[in-house]
C-alpha cells in the first residue's frame, strides 16, 4: 500500500511542481517520492528490527538537517541566476559534471595510479579514472604514445606546483608573465619586499613582462633576459592576457636556452579543445590546465606531458622525456594525498562534452561576444588593453574613466555584475590595479549572443557612470566610496534602480543544470 501512495504522490508532484529546484542533480520531484520511499523504508525496519544510527543524520535531506546552511546555498543560487557574472575564470557547469560530484564516488580512498593503487576496492575507480585520461587526451586531438596525462591534481595551481616539484626541482629557475602584466601568482610572483607565491619561495624565479605602452609580450625582451637567466623552465600562460599566446617563439626562446617550455592553458583550454585559437601542444614539453573555466567542467586539474622521443644526439643516441615518473610522484605522493574521484568523473564527462559540435558552438560564441563586448565599451569611450581580444576575456583601463579597479568592481557588483578588479600595463602594484577584467564564459553559456552583450555594455557603462559621479564626492579611496554611497539617498536610489533593471534581465537566461523557480 506504501508503494502504491508513493508512486501517486510521484505523479501528482511531477505535474504540478514541476518548476521547483535547488539542486541541478535531484529532481526535486523524485527528491520527495525518495523521502516518501525512505520514510516507508525506515519504518518497516524500525519495526522489524533495531535501528543501529540515526537515519535523520545520514539520510535526512539538506534542508531538513541544516535548514539554516541551506538557506545560504539557496541564496547563492539566486544571486547566480539574478546577477550577471563576467568573471572570465568563471563559468557554469554542466549538470552531468554536477551529478558526479555528488555521487558515491566521493567516499572512496584511491592514492596511487590506476592499477598501482595504495587501497584495496578500487576496481571501478581504475575505470573511472583511464576513462578520464583517454578522454583528456581525445579532447585536444592527442595521442597516448606523444603524450601522458595526469588528472588527479585538486586545481590548476596544485597542477604547476607539482610540474615545478618534479620537473625543476627545489632552487631551479623559472620564468612566467609577471602577475600585474597578466600572469598568474603560480607563474613566480613576487615583490620588491616580498615573495608571495610558494612558487618563488621554491624556485627561483624572473618576470617577464608586456610592452607598457601596447599591452602585448614582449617577446625580444623575454628571450634577451632568459639568455641571461638561463631556465630551467619558462611558462607560456596567463590570467589576464587578451591575445593568442605565440608557441612558436616561446619554443625558439626554450630551445635556445635549452629550457623546458610549460603552458599553462588554464584560461583558455575550452578554446582550445574546440581549435578556436592556436594550440600549445604543437610546441611544449607540458601543458596544464584547470578544468572549470572556458572547459566548463569541474574545479579540478590537469597535467599533459610529452612521452617518447625528445631528440636525437650525433652520435645517433636518443634521448627520451621523463616526465611520466616525475611529475606523477610529485602529484602522490610528493604533494596530495587521495585523489578525488567524484572530480575525476566529472573531468571524464566534462571532456566527452568537449569534444562535440555544441560544444565548438559555445566556444566560437564566447569569442564573439567578448569582441562584440569589447568593441561596445571602447565605442562608449573606454581603454582596453591591446586595444582587443582574441579569447573570452578583455581588461578595462578605468584610468580613461577616472576611476581606478577597486570602485568600478565594487559599483558593479552593487549593481549585480561579478568581475574583478586587475592591473593593467604600466601599473606598479597588484593591490591598487588601474583596471578591471571582464570574461564571457558564463553569459555565453546562459545563451547571450551578441545583441544581449549589447545590452550588457549598456548595463556597465550607467554603473560606470554611477562610480564616476560617488568618486567626485568621495576621492580615490574605496573606504570613501563605499561610505558615500551609504550615506547618499540618492546614489542608493540610482543603484537600486539599475539593479532591478540588470536582475529582471539576467532573470531571462536560464542557468543550466537548474530549473527555474
Amino acid at each position: 500500500m506504501s508503494n502504491i501512495l508513493a508512486k501517486t504522490c510521484y505523479n501528482t508532484l511531477t505535474r504540478k511542481f514541476n518548476r521547483f529546484s535547488l539542486y541541478p542533480s535531484v529532481n526535486p520531484v523524485q527528491a520527495v517520492y525518495g523521502k516518501i520511499h525512505s520514510e516507508s523504508f525506515d519504518l518497516s525496519r524500525q519495526i522489524h528490527s533495531s535501528p543501529t544510527m540515526s537515519n535523520s543524520i545520514l539520510n535526512g535531506n539538506l534542508w531538513e538537517t541544516d535548514p539554516e546552511l541551506f538557506g545560504i546555498i539557496k541564496k547563492e543560487k539566486e544571486r547566480q541566476r539574478a546577477g550577471l557574472e563576467m568573471i572570465a575564470s568563471e563559468n557554469f557547469t554542466s549538470l552531468p559534471v554536477l551529478q558526479c560530484l555528488s555521487t558515491c564516488l566521493h567516499n572512496k580512498y584511491s592514492e596511487g595510479m590506476p592499477n598501482q593503487r595504495y587501497y584495496g576496492g578500487n576496481e571501478y575507480i581504475d575505470e573511472i579514472e583511464i576513462l578520464a585520461q583517454q578522454r583528456s587526451l581525445e579532447a585536444y586531438r592527442l595521442k597516448s604514445e606523444d603524450w601522458g596525462v595526469n588528472v588527479q591534481p585538486y586545481s590548476g595551481s596544485p597542477a604547476n606546483f607539482a610540474v615545478y616539484t618534479g620537473v625543476v626541482e627545489p632552487h631551479g629557475r623559472i620564468m612566467g608573465l609577471d602577475l600585474p602584466d597578466g600572469g598568474h601568482l603560480t607563474h613566480g610572483f613576487f615583490t620588491a619586499t616580498k615573495k608571495i607565491s610558494a612558487t618563488s619561495i621554491f624556485f627561483e624565479s624572473m618576470p617577464y613582462k608586456v610592452d607598457a605602452k601596447t599591452g602585448y609580450i614582449d617577446y625580444d625582451k623575454l628571450a634577451e633576459t632568459a639568455r641571461l637567466f638561463k631556465p630551467r623552465l619558462i611558462i607560456a600562460g596567463i590570467s589576464c592576457y587578451s591575445r593568442c599566446l605565440d608557441y612558436k617563439r616561446f619554443r625558439q626562446i626554450a630551445d635556445e636556452n635549452g629550457a623546458y617550455l610549460m603552458a599553462d592553458m588554464a584560461h583558455i583550454s575550452g578554446l582550445v579543445a574546440a581549435g578556436v585559437i592556436p594550440s600549445p601542444f604543437d610546441y611544449c614539453d607540458i601543458v596544464t590546465t584547470t578544468t572549470h573555466k572556458t572547459l566548463r567542467g569541474p574545479r579540478a586539474g590537469v597535467i599533459f606531458f610529452r612521452k617518447g622521443v625528445r631528440s636525437v644526439k650525433a652520435n645517433g643516441t636518443k634521448v627520451m622525456y621523463d616526465f611520466e615518473n616525475k611529475i606523477n610522484q610529485s602529484v602522490f605522493p610528493g604533494l596530495q594525498g587521495g585523489p578525488h574521484n567524484h572530480a575525476i568523473a566529472a573531468i571524464a564527462t566534462a571532456m566527452k562534452q568537449a569534444t562535440t559540435p555544441e560544444f565548438v558552438e559555445y566556444q566560437k560564441q564566447v569569442v564573439k561576444n567578448a569582441q562584440r563586448l569589447c568593441e561596445g565599451l571602447k565605442s562608449r569611450g573606454y581603454d582596453i588593453a591591446t586595444g582587443g581580444t582574441e579569447v573570452h576575456l578583455i581588461l578595462v583601463d578605468m584610468r580613461s574613466a577616472g576611476l581606478t579597479g577597486a570602485p568600478a568592481e565594487r559599483i558593479l557588483e552593487l549593481c549585480s555584475i561579478a568581475c574583478n578588479k586587475n592591473t593593467v600595463p604600466g601599473d606598479k602594484s597588484a593591490l591598487h590595479p588601474s583596471g578591471i577584467r571582464l570574461g564571457t564564459p558564463a553569459l555565453t553559456t546562459r545563451g547571450l549572443k551578441e545583441a544581449d552583450i549589447d545590452r550588457v555594455v549598456d548595463f556597465i557603462d550607467k554603473s560606470l557612470k554611477i562610480a564616476q559621479q560617488v568618486t567626485k564626492v568621495s576621492g580615490p579611496k574605496l573606504a570613501d566610496f563605499n561610505r558615500t554611497i551609504e550615506e547618499s539617498a540618492e546614489f542608493k536610489k540610482q543603484i537600486h534602480d539599475l539593479r532591478e533593471q540588470i536582475e529582471s534581465y539576467s532573470k531571462t537566461f536560464p542557468l543550466p543544470g537548474f530549473e527555474a523557480y
